[in-house]
């Protein structure tokens, strides 16, 4: 469909998508507007957002659309306002039961307002405080501990720990800036100075370097498909959604300055003249320090101040997600930041054809950008070496709450699990045994604790049911319930389907449904996990049954029917 009616010269749009562009314009001007409307009103969207996308000179469903999408946007708001995490890291510390303690702490069920209008609770999906849950974020300050509920009502002391780091490598490629190596900017300087947009590529192609988001696309050659073309945009993804990862969180609070120095070597090796950073709102430290960070390079000449002054430094900005696992898919992160929905598009056009505004455009995770000054300062062949050869280079691994000394340490890629689990992790607190390990997040999988010989890797975790992806580290022990867990596994992913495809809105709907023993006569799970893997959009509806597969074989008899 084009952008002009037949017979219309006056191009009137036809889409929604190009009313916004027309209307909101390259600034993403509708969704900040929602941001404000949202923090100054305790009603419910209904109430206010038409009123949003009438100012902008778009219809009522411009505002409503992502007002009611978005959890930040759609939650009722108090004076008040509580996000507590109930991801799988901090259902595993606490076995669910903090929620509910929460709740008659602060006098509001989730997803409401007390009946003083002053506080109000939401239940999220990951703080990224896996290390040391169950989580909350008051307002922006947060609370971690098995005491939180008596943290947010001030009986005991506040707290909420920083990520525990370490490299295991000898020679930290995205740990550098942050145990101690050589400045990211001092790269990116060198070069402006002495290289070609095209060696950047030729370095990182020589690497190996695949994407840290869990799709593992050769970076190079996501870049080479957008070389030459004009307008184009790079993204770093800072949505890290994944209940039990907080890597990204880790590099945008401790180095944002080596996140944005290889923001801006992607934009020199892309030929693009604008970097953005989705961060999610989950994230308010890194948010503010990846600010400031802007802010000092900027100064420094690094950036560039405006699209307008834009050189061989590019123009960034900063942008805040509005709480929505699904949107960390690049098609759907391109949506949010266009100001509409966060649903998944059909593929293609890929986004390095027609991305944001219809732009080229790239889409880094902020850990793959992380790495790329490490590959430019000492180069390709030399990342290479590290890790194994179909899959190079390090990564960082987190470890949840239940590990005896949980945290992100940097690993080559190859590591055996069990390594990682017993020699990094310590394995569990208290002696206790591992029964369960989530690997990857909730579409990742799970691996039996007494089955970790297994090599970190795409590859080999496949092989086992599982998959990398951002390779956070879930533990449980004997004392979770397994029909608890496959339940919990469900209503993530009910919550987060965005809805775009049937066969994961209403899939996974009914896949909650059975796990609650709500099925039919002779009605199988066989059939509805077929359909979701095959016929779902995106990787969020494809995967869901594979994960549950692997839950199953992991709890053998106790999950019987579930694993085929």
């Amino acid at each position: 469909m084009t952008g002009r009616m037949p017979g219309d010269p006056g191009g009137r749009p036809d889409t929604l998508r190009e009313l916004t562009a027309r209307h909101g314009g390259r600034g993403g001007l509708l969704p900040g507007a929602l941001e404000r409307a949202r923090s100054g009103t305790a009603e419910r969207p209904e109430a206010w957002a038409p009123q949003v996308a009438a100012a902008a000179g778009l219809p009522a469903a411009a505002g409503l659309g992502p007002a009611t999408f978005f959890a930040d946007l759609a939650a009722p708001r108090g004076e008040r306002h509580v996000r507590v995490c109930t991801a799988t890291a901090c259902f595993a510390a606490r076995g669910g039961e903090h929620l509910a303690e929460v709740e008659q702490a602060l006098g509001a069920v989730a997803g409401t307002v007390d009946e003083t209008g002053s506080t109000s609770l939401q239940a999220v999906h990951c703080l990224g405080y896996c290390y040391a849950g169950p989580a909350a974020l008051d307002g922006t300050l947060p609370r971690a501990g098995p005491d939180l509920a008596h943290q947010l009502v001030g009986r005991t002391e506040p707290r909420a720990p920083g990520i525990p780091a370490a490299d295991t490598t000898g020679s930290p490629v995205l740990l550098a800036g942050i145990v101690g190596g050589q400045h990211a900017w001092d790269v990116w300087r060198g070069a402006v100075a002495g290289l070609r947009p095209e060696d950047v590529r030729e370095e990182t192609a020589v690497s190996g370097l695949r994407g840290r988001g869990g799709a593992g696309f050769p970076v190079a050659d996501k870049w080479a498909a957008v070389a030459g073309k004009p307008d184009t945009v790079v993204v770093a993804n800072g949505d890290e959604g994944d209940p039990g990862s907080y890597a990204d969180r880790l590099l945008m609070e401790e180095d944002p300055e080596r996140v944005l120095a290889g923001l801006a070597l992607a934009c020199f090796a892309c030929g693009a003249r604008r970097g953005t950073v989705l961060v999610r709102s989950e994230y308010p430290k890194a948010m503010a320090r990846l600010r400031r960070a802007v802010k000092r390079a900027t100064e420094a000449g690094d950036l560039a101040a405006s699209v307008e002054t834009v050189g061989p430094s590019p123009f960034v900005e900063i942008v805040e997600g509005a709480g929505s696992y699904v949107a960390g898919e690049e098609t759907a992160l391109i949506a949010r930041l266009e100001g509409a929905r966060g649903c998944a598009r059909p593929r293609p056009p890929y986004p390095t054809d027609h991305g944001l505004w219809d732009a080229p455009t790239v889409v880094n995770n902020v850990e793959t950008l992380a790495a790329v000054p490490w590959i430019v300062a000492h180069g390709g062949a030399s990342y290479a070496r590290r890790g194994v050869p179909d899959e190079t280079g390090t990564k960082l691994v987190c470890l949840s709450e239940r590990f005896a000394r949980p945290g992100a340490y940097e690993v080559e890629l190859g590591t055996p699990v069990d390594e990682i689990v017993t020699g990094l992790g310590g394995g569990l607190k208290d002696g206790r045994e591992l029964v369960a390990l989530q690997i990857g997040g909730p579409l990742g999988g799970f691996l039996a604790g007494r089955a970790l010989d297994v090599p970190l890797t795409t590859a080999s975790l496949a092989e086992h049911g599982a998959a990398l992806g951002h390779a956070g580290m879930v533990a449980f022990d004997a004392s979770v319930d397994p029909y608890e867990l496959l339940r919990h596994l469900w209503e993530f992913a009910a919550d987060e389907s965005c809805g775009a495809c049937s066969p994961c809105r209403i899939g996974t709907r009914r896949g909650l449904e059975l796990a609650q023993g709500q099925g039919g006569p002779g009605e199988s799970y066989v059939r509805l996990a077929r359909l979701m893997g095959e016929a779902s959009l995106c990787a969020f509806g494809r995967r869901v049954p594979a994960a549950v597969r692997s839950l199953a074989r992991v709890f053998g008899p106790a999950l019987e029917g579930w694993n085929r």
